[in-house]
């Protein structure tokens, strides 16, 4: 009898750990996707899928060559001469990386060597996460906005989008071109161990 009264208050408490999990996730997700519409009130669910899937996975898919990389750092840096918005913003509902906005190259207070640098070693702290995963942790996030009820445009067609990619295996977004011409956007994605550390004292 004790064996079973262990074993029902064992099961019990691991059912409390999962519910306390479960309710935090859905409070950390509600308050990246508020932060996220405060600050750019004309995202789309797209634009909700990029902030998330960037904190899962970092910069890694666009720095895979470090040679491309920093040329189109280079011709993104000469192609405009105002950069707006917050210095550094974190991702996603768990907050690994940040998105550090450019401007702290074109201003001269980081270095482009140390900002690049910093920008490449980010993608060490990439948990490894397979796209399968990624997707079921993506649906109950996107369950999580719809019960939000924000009115994003054209929902039910980014959802199937972001689904039917997911069903292929390809977990990359964009932005959406709303984003885009509203938003101006100009930053790179670094883990926030480096930025904290690194960067951070330089500004």
């Amino acid at each position: 009898m004790r064996k079973y009264g262990f074993l029902t208050l064992f099961h019990l408490f691991c059912l409390c750990l999962l519910a306390t999990e479960k309710k935090d996730f859905e409070k950390a997700v509600r308050e990246a996707v508020s932060r996220q519409m405060q600050n750019y009130p004309k995202s789309t669910l797209k634009d909700l899928y990029k902030n998330f899937f960037q904190d899962k996975f970092g910069p890694g898919h666009i720095i895979s060559d470090t040679t491309a990389a920093g040329n189109y750092l280079r011709r993104e840096l000469a192609s405009y001469t105002e950069c707006t918005g917050e210095i550094a913003e974190p991702t996603g509902w768990e907050g690994n990386f940040l998105r550090v906005n450019l401007s702290v190259i074109k201003s001269g207070r980081i270095s482009y060597n140390t900002f690049f640098d910093a920008f490449v070693r980010s993608v060490n702290g990439v948990r490894p996460v397979t796209v399968a995963n990624w997707q079921k942790e993506w649906q109950r996030i996107e369950s999580i906005i719809r019960s939000m009820e924000l009115s994003l445009p054209d929902y039910d067609a980014d959802c199937k989008e972001i689904e039917d990619r997911l069903d292929r295996g390809e977990y990359v977004g964009h932005h959406s071109k709303v984003f885009e011409e509203s938003y101006s956007p100009h930053y790179r994605i670094i883990s926030r161990q480096i930025f904290e550390k690194e960067l951070q004292p330089l500004l």
